[in-house]
């Protein structure tokens, strides 16, 4: 060693000295150092992993809070779709409810109409009969009788003679119903009469109904499907007019 340049004693002391040095370094300065270092490692650890699972529960919140979005925006447009409907339907229910209390209106103020009509015509038959009866009288230069007045009176209005409806006397006609067109209304007897003769023509069954035309002028015209018996005054003054060029 002293061949060397070596102290031993020396070399000894300073391999003491390193030792002491190196145990206090270890136990004083690397362990905290290393502990300190693991602390930190797992500090960081945990906070990645705090980061991930804070990144998890966010992802599921909005994942959540896009469901629960979806949802809302179903559930109002479905809200939505219902409430349009109710309202569409409750419009519909007043439209007609509406339009049915406007017709039954207009069917009211038809009637009414029809029936003031039926009235002033019923007055002006009897003004048109006074007048007939004083043209007849003039024309045959003799009084007429009560009694045959107001037979040759209903006969050109009723078309009825003898209580025959003139019109359907040797025809043949066929169907469910009938509609019977007289100049003026007629009155219940000549109704019934009329009633009567066109059910025995149409087989005892169907339906007759009544209606009024001033412009036949007189007699009637009797329509049964496509078939018209035409016996009103106008008709048989066309006809002769038509004989007649």
């Amino acid at each position: 060693m002293e061949a060397l340049g070596l102290n031993l004693g020396y070399v000894l002391v300073q391999i003491f000295n390193f030792a002491i040095l190196f145990v206090v370094l270890r136990v004083w300065v690397y362990k905290p150092i290393l502990g300190l270092l693991e602390r930190r490692r797992e500090a960081i650890a945990k906070g990645l992993e705090d980061a991930r699972i804070a990144a998890e529960a966010r992802e599921n919140a909005e994942k959540e809070a896009e469901k629960l979005l979806n949802e809302a925006r179903s559930k109002a447009a479905a809200e939505t779709r219902e409430v349009t409907q109710r309202a569409e339907q409750q419009a519909k229910e007043i439209r007609a409810a509406a339009e049915a209390t406007a017709s039954k209106a207009r069917e009211a103020a038809l009637a009414e109409v029809e029936t003031e009509r039926a009235r002033i015509l019923s007055d002006l038959r009897g003004q048109v009969a006074a007048l007939a009866v004083a043209a007849a009288q003039k024309l045959i230069g003799e009084a007429l009788d009560a009694k045959k007045q107001k037979a040759l009176i209903d006969e050109f209005f009723s078309g009825v003679k003898a209580g025959k409806v003139t019109v359907l006397e040797g025809t043949e006609v066929s169907g469910a119903a009938a509609v019977v067109t007289s100049a003026l209304p007629l009155n219940k007897e000549e109704q019934d009469a009329v009633q009567k003769q066109v059910l025995q023509s149409l087989g005892g069954k169907g339906e007759v109904t009544f209606r009024v035309d001033p412009n036949i002028l007189g007699g009637l015209v009797v329509r049964v499907g496509d078939k018209v018996l035409d016996g009103s005054v106008s008709g048989q003054l066309g006809a002769l007019r038509q004989s007649m060029r």
